[in-house]
């Protein structure tokens, strides 16, 4: 496959390079084991895969304000938070967490990128710049 360029908008800034995780469910954090990054949610499109220090690609998070940014800061404190997020719908809690914690986040991401984009894909997210490349 071509190397592939792909333009986004730059939510919470950083550059990082790494494996892809795909939800098509939304994510509730605090339903992700902090100590091993592996979602325990029943039913969950991600249930008992491991999110830790991969790039996230979700529609949205879920569940109160307080429950999202808990259980991202706990995953944090643990070193298993996602490497970066790329999210289709951003609420306003996790912007601010991804924010302070700096957490790379995007979204606006051209359609075609879903399309293509796999898991465990390795891709390049360059949030300060708007970019995203599939390696």
């Amino acid at each position: 496959m071509k190397e592939k360029i792909f333009k986004c908008h730059k939510i919470s800034e950083g550059c990082i390079e790494g494996e892809v995780i795909i939800s098509k469910d939304d994510v509730m954090f605090y339903l992700i084991k902090p100590e091993t990054g592996e979602v325990i949610e029943p039913e969950h499109d991600l249930e008992n895969k491991i999110i830790s220090n991969k790039i996230l690609i979700f529609p949205s998070g879920k569940g109160s304000s307080v429950v999202q940014a808990d259980g991202l800061y706990q995953l944090k404190m643990k070193n298993n938070a996602p490497k970066a997020m790329i999210i289709q719908r951003p609420e306003t809690v996790l912007v601010a967490s991804a924010i302070i914690m700096e957490i790379p986040m995007v979204d606006k991401v051209e359609e075609e990128f879903y399309k293509i984009v796999k898991n465990g894909d390795r891709i390049r997210l360059d949030a300060t710049n708007g970019k995203i490349e599939i390696l």
